[in-house]
């Protein structure tokens, strides 16, 4: 990439659109009359045959740059997907406006696959949705290269990067597109690249001065809430309360912890699930499709649960303990909103997360095969995400703003009113740092030897064997914090852990000791803030407030029955019928005619035909069959 400029957009103002042709297209088929920022310059782009670079979050409208150029320019063009469920679901939703797409992949017989090809080399096809290995080892190339494909769009474009959090071997084989199809353009896809990975990206596809645009990483539409851990399963049941019935993904690290906290949430009263990559791929399937089809509300998965779900209507996702990386982390909240309404990101956080994440680190490093070099500059680069992660997670101060700044793009000053810090949800312990001096003189007292649990248990009162067996019951320390309960005093040591007023040696078996911070705040040298180990007292955004103005709830209700009973019948997931934006729309302005719902978001002329008179009942209070296709 010989130094393309970057075109930025800082602005979320959606644009009217000045190409006519793409102006009839995109009203015909998905019944938009403006653009998204930056989809307009992704657009002329690939009408032009000049190779991109787009980086758009989650939810800014990817999809669109490379579903609507075929359409305009009448070809047949070819993305790359790196995951089955993936390209199912975005063929189901193109599928359910009239789009002529089909995806090629192991999951199909020998016949299915003769079809795909036998509709590409007949021109029926606008897309063609491919995995990388697929794509490059089947023949499938040669196929392609009879009708001229001219664009290829690789999308989730951060996994042909060694930088990027997502790393995929199989996606570096996508070189040789360069050299099979030189006439044709390549245009790279993703939600999350800091800039050392889209440079990385384009030198590995070989782009050709491309357009590189990129949106803004800033989501207001999520709120973010990073609450200290004290009882996991408590806390999740209490935040899963605030968005019943409505869709929502819980993250852990363990595959025992996500089936002992959906058996948890089951016991509540929730439609949750687990999911993990252990799980029968039957079973896996089963809930994924589930919960597409909203016959389940929660999934309680590890991160193997998210890059092929595309349920646009997620409006919780919530994550038991620290992800491994700020990509990760905000490709996983990603998935909330992505309808552009209101959702939440919570993070219960604890700082032994960071230590059990290290030690992962250093222990899947050290069975790798590469060389002690390699391995080093492994465990650097990890460790290096690991603690931007985590120094997000401790920060008191605004959320998107520091978020923004990770990934490269100034925030403007003031409070986001969508984020813990800015609501004013967290809080300060009161005489924090009398607290942090008796934690502290405890670590002495038992001679720093111990581990943070038996510090608290000391710091409790706990009368437990281990604490007699060492006599640490007479110490002058024992029973200074008795009106804590042990997660809670361990939480007020890892605070302490994360600001470095504490140390702590590695290994299986930490031990908790002094550094000369500690001794500082045990001369009274220095401050300590500390915050209060208690649940956000959440509070209502404004994005939340002006997502429901106007609109008759129990009208929305009912159109979500019925998605539902449509969406069964047709067996295709609920949010590909139409998505929650769609139905407050409808719901807001409750149109009564075939032409007041053409104005309505996202209802197009397939739509209007396939379901407009059900639709036009359900607003009028009738009851219109279960699918009137």
């Amino acid at each position: 990439m010989a130094g393309p400029a970057e075109t930025d957009d800082v602005s979320a103002a959606a644009a009217r659109v000045d190409d006519p042709r793409i102006a009839e297209v995109l009203a015909r088929w998905w019944g938009f009359d403006t653009l998204r920022p930056l989809q307009a310059e992704a657009l002329r782009a690939a009408l032009a045959g000049r190779d991109s670079l787009v980086v758009l979050p989650t939810g800014g409208g990817k999809s669109l740059c490379y579903q609507l150029p075929p359409l305009v320019a009448e070809t047949t063009d070819v993305v790359v997907s790196p995951l089955v469920a993936l390209m199912k679901d975005q063929v189901d939703a193109l599928e359910a406006i009239g789009y002529p797409a089909a995806a090629i992949h192991g999951g199909m017989t020998a016949e299915e696959r003769q079809a795909v090809r036998d509709r590409i080399a007949a021109g029926e096809l606008r897309l063609v949705f491919a995995a990388p290995e697929r794509l490059v080892n089947t023949g499938l190339l040669d196929v392609l290269a009879r009708v001229g494909v001219k664009r290829f769009a690789i999308d989730e474009a951060h996994c042909i990067s060694q930088w990027g959090h997502d790393f995929r071997p199989e996606y570096r084989q996508l070189a040789l597109l360069r050299e099979r199809f030189p006439a044709a353009s390549i245009h790279a896809f993703t939600a999350t690249a800091t800039p050392r990975v889209r440079a990385d990206i384009a030198r590995q596809l070989e782009l050709r001065d491309p357009a590189v645009l990129v949106g803004t990483f800033d989501r207001p539409n999520l709120v973010y809430r990073v609450v200290p851990r004290t009882d996991r399963a408590t806390q999740v049941v209490e935040v899963l309360g605030r968005h019943r019935g409505e869709a929502s993904i819980v993250y852990c690290i363990s595959r025992k912890e996500t089936e002992r906290l959906a058996e948890r949430l089951a016991a509540a009263g929730l439609l949750a699930r687990p999911y993990h990559a252990g799980l029968d791929a039957r079973e896996r399937h089963a809930t994924q499709e589930a919960f597409a089809r909203e016959t389940i509300d929660v999934v309680v998965a590890t991160v193997a649960f998210g890059m092929g779900i595309d349920r646009s209507d997620v409006r919780l996702v919530l994550h038991t303990a620290l992800p491994k990386s700020l990509e990760a982390y905000q490709q996983e909240t990603g998935r909330a909103g992505r309808d552009g309404l209101a959702a939440e990101c919570v993070l219960l956080y604890s700082s032994a997360d960071v230590f059990s994440w290290e030690s992962l680190v250093r222990k899947s490093a050290e069975e790798s095969e590469l060389d002690a070099a390699d391995r080093e500059a492994l465990v650097a680069a990890q460790l290096e995400h690991l603690h931007a992660m985590r120094r997000y997670a401790q920060a008191a101060r605004c959320r998107h703003a520091a978020l923004s700044e990770y990934f490269g793009q100034a925030y403007p000053a003031g409070a986001c009113g969508a984020c813990d810090v800015c609501l004013g949800e967290t809080g300060s312990l009161a005489d924090a740092t009398v607290t942090a001096q008796k934690i502290i003189s405890c670590v002495a007292r038992v001679g720093e030897r111990f581990g943070v649990r038996h510090v608290c248990e000391v710091l409790r009162g706990a009368a437990t064997d281990g604490v007699r067996r060492h006599g640490h019951e007479r110490l002058s320390t024992f029973g200074l914090l008795a009106s804590l309960d042990q997660r809670s005093a361990e939480n007020l040591v890892h605070q302490l852990l994360d600001q470095e007023l504490l140390a702590r040696t590695g290994g299986d078996r930490p031990v908790v000791t002094l550094n000369e911070r500690s001794w500082e705040v045990l001369r009274g040298g220095r401050e300590v803030v500390l915050l209060e180990p208690r649940a956000a007292r959440a509070k209502a955004t404004q994005a939340d407030v002006d997502d429901w103005q106007g609109v008759d709830r129990d009208l929305f209700e009912r159109l979500r029955r019925w998605r539902r009973r449509v969406a069964e019948a047709r067996g295709k997931p609920a949010w590909t019928i139409f998505d929650d934006k769609s139905l407050r729309s409808i719901a807001r302005d409750k149109p009564d005619s075939p032409a007041g719902l053409l104005r309505c978001r996202g209802i197009g002329e397939k739509r209007l035909a396939d379901f407009g008179t059900a639709i036009l009942d359900l607003v009028a209070g009738k009851e219109p069959p279960t699918d009137p296709a």
